[in-house]
């Protein structure tokens, strides 16, 4: 290979922008909300009505004046007259007057006179047409007409991811539809002599294909469409032919080949004949990526070690794709963590009782590491951390 004309040893943060650059302008789609899970909204959601849509009991008792039940105690019971019902579509008509009071259920709309809720616990029957209160009522278990959200206000916000709890949200707020990115379309592609699909026997020096496997999830977590090209030998011919294959994608992202090696034909085929925007990024586990470009289509490629793709995967690739910081928590260190002269270090370490500790093994071929360890403690070059250091995380 010729002396490189395009960076090489790029920083973390230099990476996710050089790939961001490459993918296309996000454009919007409507979608009913039952297939939204997991897009990111395009637009602010307003809320299309209020919630409560009236002011309501939180819980099943009775509605009374609070001034008429002050006092109430089991020794001294307060007495009301009951006059009516309000119950969730048939709200109580009438009045609460001095003296009174009207049974109501979760939900049921407070009736006018009315301030205050003493829940059914309190309660005992006194006649045909009386209640005695053990306790006073309170204003605390009345929800106030609009107190979660009023009709115009903005609810969502564009960017927002649509989580289990957020899709409740919209449907709550009136929508039954919502404007949506459209999802990045990412053709997957595997290589390697050495990689043999799972439930195949395995010959010695074989691997089974962990990374298509996860890496796929990891897409579809991330909210895009999987185009799935399957595995490619290390042969340039099959990997053209593969990177041909993956039309109408916006991205292709391969693992393997990207590394020093004289087999490494996925690095040689984009230096040679395509377009590289970076070469190796100065990272442990991770280092070898490699991004670029082949007839217009961008094209990543991960580390084929299962261990630093999937880091490279939760470090750049996702911020990329999805345009979120990586989760991070700020977090005690329990144990030290050792610092590279010239790379970021992303360790993987145990969260326990609000510290993090080393997981032990950080060889790039344990991968049941990633599986066990739960974190990713960020070590920037040259900054040990020590046991008491307060640390960056990235959950995984």
């Amino acid at each position: 290979m010729t002396a490189p004309t395009f960076p090489m040893h790029v920083s973390v943060d230099d990476a996710r922008t050089h790939l961001s650059a490459l993918l296309p302008a996000r454009t919007a789609e409507t979608v009913p909300l039952a297939q939204a899970y997991g897009r990111t909204l395009a637009a602010d959601v307003p809320a299309l009505v209020s919630h409560p849509s009236a002011t309501e009991s939180a819980l099943d008792g009775i509605a009374a004046r609070e001034a008429d039940t002050l006092g109430a105690s089991p020794d001294a019971p307060a007495r009301l007259r009951v006059i009516g019902e309000s119950r969730a579509g048939a709200a109580f008509g009438g009045t609460v007057g001095a003296g009174e009071c009207v049974r109501i259920y979760t939900g049921a709309p407070l009736p006018a006179g009315a301030d205050a809720i003493c829940p059914v616990e309190q309660l005992s029957d006194d006649g045909p047409d009386g209640v005695l209160l053990r306790r006073a009522a309170s204003p605390a278990d009345v929800r106030v007409e609009g107190g979660d959200f009023r009709a115009g206000e903005v609810v969502l916000h564009a960017g927002q991811v649509l989580t289990a709890p957020r899709l409740a949200l919209a449907a709550a707020l009136g929508h039954a539809r919502l404007s949506v990115q459209r999802r990045l379309r990412v053709a997957l592609l595997s290589t390697g002599d050495e990689v043999v699909p799972p439930g195949q026997p395995l010959t010695a020096g074989q691997v089974y294909d962990s990374n298509s496997v996860g890496l796929h999830a990891m897409l579809l977590e991330a909210g895009c469409e999987v185009l799935p090209l399957g595995h490619a030998p290390d042969s340039p011919q099959a990997l053209q032919a593969a990177i041909d294959a993956a039309g109408g994608a916006d991205v292709l992202l391969t693992s393997g080949g990207v590394s020093m090696g004289k087999y490494d034909f996925m690095r040689d085929l984009l230096v040679e004949q395509g377009r590289v925007s970076f070469w190796k990024v100065r990272m442990r586990p991770g280092g070898p990526a490699i991004l670029g470009g082949w007839n217009g289509l961008p094209v990543f490629g991960l580390p084929g070690n299962p261990v630093s793709s999937l880091v490279v995967f939760h470090v750049i690739v996702r911020p990329a794709l999805t345009g979120q910081p990586p989760q991070t928590l700020r977090l005690r260190a329990a144990t030290p963590f050792r610092a590279l002269p010239d790379k970021t270090a992303f360790w993987r370490g145990v969260i326990d009782g609000g510290q993090v500790r080393d997981y032990g093994q950080q060889g790039s071929g344990i991968l049941r590491s990633l599986s066990d360890a739960g974190a990713l403690v960020i070590v920037p070059e040259g900054q040990a951390v020590q046991p008491g250091d307060d640390v960056d995380v990235i959950l995984l």
